[in-house]
């Protein structure tokens, strides 16, 4: 809902139209000598992901085949496998 707010009254509640911007989603056309000259709304941001999303993706995802699959597996062996610390003063 975009609500109309002369200049002068968002300057002095900016702080409370912020906040509403932030918990209300609220979008406030500013105006000066009655035309439109400024927005303050919510950031547009894109789609957050859902595990249910995730697992409709994965279900029409096509299917890796099977070399492109083992050196997946491999690789994350590999950033998997347990590192043996050196010792800087044995050498």
């Amino acid at each position: 809902m975009r609500r109309q707010v002369a200049a002068t009254a968002a300057a002095k509640n900016f702080g409370t139209l912020v906040d509403r911007v932030r918990d209300e989603g609220a979008t406030f056309l500013i105006e000066r000598h009655g035309h439109v000259v400024a927005q303050i709304g919510p950031v547009s941001r894109a789609p957050r992901a859902t595990l249910r999303g995730i697992a409709k993706y994965l279900k029409r995802a096509p299917r890796l085949d099977a070399d492109l699959l083992t050196f997946v597996e491999e690789g994350i062996a590999a950033a998997n496998r347990a590192e043996v610390p050196v010792n800087p003063w044995q050498r």
